[in-house]
């Protein structure tokens, strides 16, 4: 296991329930794998945002993404992403039966359920590279002179 980089994400994961907190280890572990994979972003941040565990790029290079299991939703747990990006909607397009979507801002899990890790990995390298995506679309948009 990743050590946590705070002592307030170390105290976020000790108090979920142990099935709950096994998900959200499980989750974690992707994002670092993936950001270990994309050395073009740089360096990942983990922090508390909103008082969620939440992984973002240090560079700004991407888009951060949190995740999180409510006490009015037992039975489940989301990665939730930026609602201002296109992350979801892309995400809905490619992969219509790998998730339960939460609007545009999220994909919801089942506890007991298998994660779609490679699924989920190609989520978070997505919005870790995000604004590097969007300038590289943006200079391929541009017209030849």
């Amino acid at each position: 296991m990743t050590p946590f980089q705070s002592q307030g994400v170390a105290e976020k994961f000790a108090s979920y329930p142990i099935e709950v907190k096994n998900a959200l280890l499980a989750l974690r572990e992707i994002a670092w794998e993936t950001a270990r994979s994309l050395p073009e972003v740089g360096e990942i941040e983990e922090t508390l945002k909103w008082g969620e565990p939440a992984y973002g790029t240090k560079s700004k290079a991407g888009s951060t993404f949190r995740m999180d299991w409510k006490t009015k939703a037992p039975g489940s747990y989301a990665l939730y992403f930026n609602c201002q990006t296109d992350l979801v909607d892309t995400f809905k397009t490619l992969f219509p039966n790998d998730f339960v979507f939460e609007g545009n801002r999220a994909l919801v899990f089942r506890l007991g359920e298998a994660i779609p890790a490679d699924s989920v990995a190609f989520c978070m390298a997505a919005a870790f590279s995000y604004h590097l995506n969007k300038k590289k679309q943006q200079r391929n948009s541009m017209p030849l002179r």
